[in-house]
């Protein structure tokens, strides 16, 4: 079974799709700033879902149907868990006051940090991966051999799956994002405005040069997102340890979708009440699989067919039972 990476011209493909699209969106589509609508945002979210599904079609034509069922567990898994990173960036617009028109902007340029981040990280981690399996030895009869990075990502996603489905504080709706460390990134070279100027990034007041509170926003977001990595990236590892392209172009085309999402569920978000309980599901289950991988292999399909289900199961639950706060 050879991996994506081996396939260059399906490489350069996706390359090409993701920055025609890039331009199109920016240059053509939101050259003038406006607040997106629910139709607008229904739209480009059935495009970069076709996008996506077209791209694995591909996938399955050149690598096979487990390479498919490996970019369709990836893909769904990095859709479902940022439907929870969601959240935070609805309480960061909301912290900052961001003008409707400008959040298309912001998550825009979100957009373009991740596709270099998500770069860095699943490159790094496949080549870290690589790097640190034990030698071969004999446990509870099995003669396995342990990968120490993987063990400590399934361990992790153990936790992480078991703490995000107790119940919280709702502690992030009192935080105070101007503190994060991307704001105070910004705080620190720049003197920042009190106003926003537009779409712009830097003003000048005064005869002082100084940057809008865009630019903090924009740094928030970034740092949020590389935040949300560290349950993302990890869990994607759980599918495809060895093929880095698998990993980034499902994660990348999960990403591109994210800002349609928003706008199209931002007034329903509260109506998911329970899609947090199939998102910990998912985290624990992907991280039971990393465990026992060395001595119990669960295939693509299983993992695509388990991911799914928990999913659609949690989506429906929510509909039924959501608070009559939400319905109403």
């Amino acid at each position: 079974m050879d991996n994506l990476i081996d396939h260059p011209a399906v490489i350069i493909g996706f390359a090409v799709v993701v920055v025609i699209m890039l331009l199109l969106d920016l240059g053509v589509f939101n050259k003038k700033a406006h607040a997106v609508s629910s139709k607008e945002a229904a739209i480009w979210s059935v495009v970069w879902i076709s996008l996506s599904m077209i791209f694995s079609a591909v996938i399955y034509s050149v690598s096979g149907f487990e390479k498919f069922t490996q970019f369709q567990s990836a893909y769904w898994i990095e859709k479902a868990l940022s439907v929870d990173n969601l959240f935070v960036f609805i309480l960061v617009f909301g912290f900052f006051n961001v003008p409707k028109e400008l959040h298309h902007k912001v998550l825009f340029w979100g957009i373009i940090g991740a596709l270099i981040f998500r770069a860095i990280f699943i490159f790094a981690g496949v080549g870290l991966i690589n790097l640190t399996y034990l030698p071969e030895m004999t446990i509870f009869g099995y003669e396995v051999r342990i990968n120490a990075v993987l063990l400590l990502f399934g361990l992790f996603l153990v936790y992480a799956g078991i703490k995000s489905g107790m119940p919280d504080d709702n502690d992030d709706e009192e935080k105070d994002f101007s503190k994060s460390a991307g704001a105070r990134l910004v705080y620190r070279f720049f003197k920042v405005s009190k106003e926003f100027d537009g779409e712009k990034f830097f003003t000048i007041e005064n005869g002082v040069k100084m940057a809008t509170p865009l630019l903090v926003v924009v740094a928030v977001i970034e740092f949020t997102d590389v935040l949300f990595a560290v349950d993302s990236i990890p869990a994607i590892f759980a599918i495809a340890p060895d093929d880095p392209m698998i990993l980034y172009t499902s994660n990348i085309f999960a990403i591109l979708g994210l800002r349609a999402l928003y706008f199209l569920l931002a007034n329903f978000i509260h109506m998911f009440s329970l899609l947090k309980y199939g998102l910990a599901i998912i985290l624990t289950f992907i991280g039971v699989k990393m465990v026992i991988a060395p001595f119990y292999h669960i295939s693509s399909p299983l993992s695509l067919s388990i991911v799914g289900g928990v999913l659609i199961l949690s989506v429906i639950a929510s509909l039924i039972f959501a608070p009559k706060e939400a319905k109403n």
